[in-house]
């Protein structure tokens, strides 16, 4: 990144909210400035170091009108202004790029880039007669063009700049890809999506629907118990997806305030309520033309359902206190541990919303339904914990491994990682110690002792399937009465074998 900020010609510069963190020799050399405290000087007393004013105006900007200091409240644009060095008194033509810098949905700063496009004026200026007003060039010396055409030759020299600048970029990042291919292939290969570890029949399914949604921008339903790693599955659909170079903001309907879920999915305007002493962004107006993670769907407050509904179906919403449309473009991925048709028969989740989001569901199993993955996730967070804690363990016998296969994980992976960091930082030498001790789980009654848990599972669905006549969706099918998604069900009945007669 250093090299290709170095090389670049354009003057690019990286700020946070207390001013200039990075920048490149070209900045120095546009804004004046022999080095980075000097700069962070210049942009102490202006902003970019020029004056700035919009070509058809004498007005300087105001501070909150300037580039940068837009894209420190949020937002990525694209602007030709005419700039006065603060220093010298020359005048020149800029085209500043800039973009907020997003760190798990937050501003923390922002990034610069300025070009000066004023060659085609000088073109202009150089073959102008004498006494008279320079007239922009077309873009060819000693080609003046007459000054009703300035601002259109300025969008052409823009443009032109843009075209090369593009080129530029799509060549640094082919060889900057080309040099990490192998890397990225290695680690597809080994941890199959991301950190979502395993090769079991029922996770396999999970990756073929990820890979088949991935690249549309259909809405995901993610369903499943705590601790399957919905939130690694949503990277992995967005990681796949043509919106990946966007960001992914991920937002916790459990962990926010009731009084606050609202400003943090929709942002809000100053004074809009006691305490709101600042514009603030919404969730999706930082996922715009990316994805957004509503994770734990179910906790989210009856009265807010509604305006996602609205969001969803029209792409639009308002600020709390604002009665301004702001349109976005964000693929929505929801996930929940709750039933949700349960939840609407009690009236605590909208059915519409419910249609809304239940385009594409994909059910994440439990650790309990997949124990073939178990040593591989073992493995997995032994790795981890080793690197992280400075160990060297590298065995795990072979009763210890049987004791993590015979327990029922009702945390799931998440309940795993818990056992394995615990051991590993007992564990003396390069052999695991789990001293966890694991309960047996209870048996359904006296006369299926000894019968194992899985053969108990098979036989109360064939059941429950036999009594609804092997009806498996509808409020009366079998999938209802288990608490399970159709799709899941139908790949449990091909997983145990279980046909209708």
């Amino acid at each position: 990144m250093n090299a290709i900020l170095d090389t670049t010609p354009n003057a690019v510069c990286i700020l946070s909210k207390d001013g200039v963190t990075r920048c490149n020799p070209a900045a120095l050399r546009m804004f004046g400035a022999t080095s980075l405290d000097e700069l962070r000087d210049t942009f102490g007393r202006h902003v970019e170091g020029f004056a700035l004013r919009w070509p058809d105006s004498q007005l300087p900007l105001r501070k909150e009108e300037r580039p940068l200091t837009r894209a420190l409240s949020g937002e990525r644009l694209t602007e030709i202004v005419l700039a006065t060095h603060a220093g010298t008194g020359d005048e020149i033509i800029l085209r500043i790029t800039a973009a907020p810098i997003l760190n798990m949905g937050r501003i923390i700063g922002a990034v610069g880039v300025h070009s000066d496009i004023t060659w085609g004026r000088r073109a202009g200026a150089s073959s102008s007669p004498s006494g008279q007003e320079p007239l922009m060039g077309s873009g060819w010396p000693g080609q003046p063009m007459h000054p009703r055409s300035k601002e259109q030759a300025l969008r052409e020299q823009a443009e032109a700049e843009l075209h090369r600048a593009h080129t530029e970029i799509q060549e640094l990042k082919k060889h900057l890809q080309a040099g990490h291919a192998y890397l990225f292939q290695e680690t597809n290969r080994t941890y199959n999506f991301g950190e979502v570890i395993g090769q079991s029949r029922c996770l396999e399914d999970v990756f073929y629907r990820v890979e088949a949604v991935a690249p549309q921008d259909s809405t995901v339903l993610l369903l499943g118990e705590t601790g399957t790693g919905k939130g690694l599955v949503a990277r992995a659909i967005h990681s796949r997806s043509l919106r990946k170079h966007r960001p992914l903001v991920t937002v916790n309907c459990t962990a926010l305030p009731g009084n606050l879920i609202e400003s943090e999915l929709f942002g809000r305007e100053k004074g809009a309520f006691t305490g709101a002493s600042s514009q603030q962004l919404g969730r999706f107006e930082l996922a715009d033309k990316g994805t957004i993670l509503l994770d734990e769907i179910g906790d989210l407050p009856f009265e807010l359902q509604a305006k996602l509904l609205h969001v969803i179906q029209e792409g639009e919403f308002s600020r709390l206190g604002s009665a301004k449309t702001v349109k976005v473009d964000v693929r929505i991925i929801a996930a929940t541990n709750r039933d949700l048709y349960e939840e609407i028969r009690l009236g605590r989740f909208r059915e519409d919303l419910f249609y809304r989001l239940n385009i594409f569901p994909i059910t994440v199993p439990p650790l309990r339904e997949r124990k073939e993955d178990i040593p591989l996730l073992v493995d997995y967070f032994l790795d981890k914990f080793n690197r992280k804690l400075g160990k060297n363990i590298r065995t795990v016998t072979n009763g210890t491994m049987d004791d993590l296969m015979a327990h029922s994980w009702p945390g799931n992976v998440r309940e795993l990682e818990s056992v394995i960091e615990r051991a590993v930082i007992i564990s003396k030498g390069t052999t695991l110690q789990v001293l966890d001790h694991f309960e047996a789980p209870s048996l359904a009654g006296p006369q299926d002792e000894g019968k194992p848990l899985v053969d108990l599972e098979r036989d109360y669905i064939d059941q429950v399937l036999r009594r609804t006549n092997w009806r498996i969706e509808g409020s009366k099918g079998a999938a209802r009465i288990l608490g399970l998604n159709p799709s899941t069900l139908r790949g449990r009945m091909r997983k145990e074998g279980i046909h209708r007669p």
